[in-house]
């Protein structure tokens, strides 16, 4: 066995390996492609078999041993992930509890009702719905009414609540109301609770990935956590954006991931049809998640998500 044939299919391995070690800090540039390479790092471990592949058709055992690397980095970074957090959790919690769900509904959901009444049989005691259209309103309104008595007015963006919802008012990361912000006074005292829409992103081959609008609406719900009185606080919606994202870390450096704490892999929730990225987040602060999970489909094109945490 030559060792020069596995040279380049040797390199390559190294670079994919450095690439997701280093992935906090790729730079942007002009087209954002570091933000879109962190949105996608889970699926970089694709890279893994193709070079084991590789090595194997060449037949070079140096290039073989190489793949090691990222197959290293990729299981440092994601193997906790794989592994089902939330039974030892939950045996391990006391107290009370709080449920939350939030779900991007989806403006053109074609059967609202039919959302409204699979978000409710969650049990949940909150529920941020983004994406809620003044047409799909009522019907939400409606199937919702009998559960949950209390509610954000807020357009758009909304809170549903078992509990009552005192200091309610709407966050200003946007031009319009995007994000709202309300006090749930839960049986275990007052928890802050967000639920946000960041901005939409676009892939474009003229621009690149386009985040600038949804990077700096980040930054303001990053400035509003950070000034929250509140101990306890729960931030969660449609973020267009992973954990990974680090245009995003203004706001995920200040919390923690409910999923990455309790859930149980990576808990992708867009595209609905065929999830590939976890763009839906629950964040946490001053209390732990005990488990945290997606829902099913809904008519919407994004799973929800759910948490239960221990206050």
């Amino acid at each position: 066995m030559a060792t020069g044939r596995g040279l380049p299919i040797a390199a390559g391995a190294v670079c994919a390996a450095l690439t997701m070690a280093l992935y906090p800090w790729i730079p942007n540039g002009p087209f954002n492609l570091g933000s879109l390479f962190q949105t996608f790092l889970p699926w970089a471990g694709l890279s893994i078999p193709v070079l084991l592949l590789a090595a194997a058709i060449r037949r070079s055992r140096l290039a073989a041993v190489a793949v090691l690397a990222p197959l290293t980095v990729w299981a440092c970074l994601f193997g906790g992930t794989l592994t089902d957090k939330r039974s030892e959790r939950s045996e391990r919690s006391g107290g009370t509890n709080l449920t939350v769900v939030s779900h991007n509904v989806d403006e053109e959901n074609p059967d609202p009702a039919r959302t409204a009444r699979a978000l409710a049989a969650s049990g949940a005691d909150v529920l941020a719905l983004e994406e809620m259209s003044s047409k799909a309103t009522p019907a939400y309104e409606r199937e919702l009414a009998a559960g949950y008595p209390y509610r954000s007015d807020t357009l758009g963006v909304r809170l549903w609540s078992k509990h009552p919802l005192n200091d309610v008012e709407a966050v200003p990361i946007m031009p319009w109301t995007r994000a709202v912000r309300a006090t749930v006074e839960t049986p275990g005292g007052p928890v802050a609770v967000y639920a946000a829409h960041l901005a939409s992103v676009r892939l474009t081959p003229d621009a690149g990935f386009t985040t600038a609008r949804r990077n700096d609406a980040a930054q303001k719900l990053a400035a509003a956590v950070r000034a929250e009185p509140l101990p306890r606080v729960v931030v969660m919606g449609d973020f267009n954006g992973t954990a990974q994202d680090s245009a995003l870390r203004p706001v995920t450096s200040q919390l923690t991931s409910a999923q990455h704490e309790a859930g149980a892999g990576f808990g992708f929730t867009w595209p609905a049809a065929f999830p590939m990225v976890r763009i839906d987040q629950i964040l946490v602060k001053g209390m732990s998640a005990t488990s945290a999970w997606t829902l099913p489909a809904t008519g919407s094109d994004h799973l929800p998500v759910a948490a239960s945490l221990r206050l």
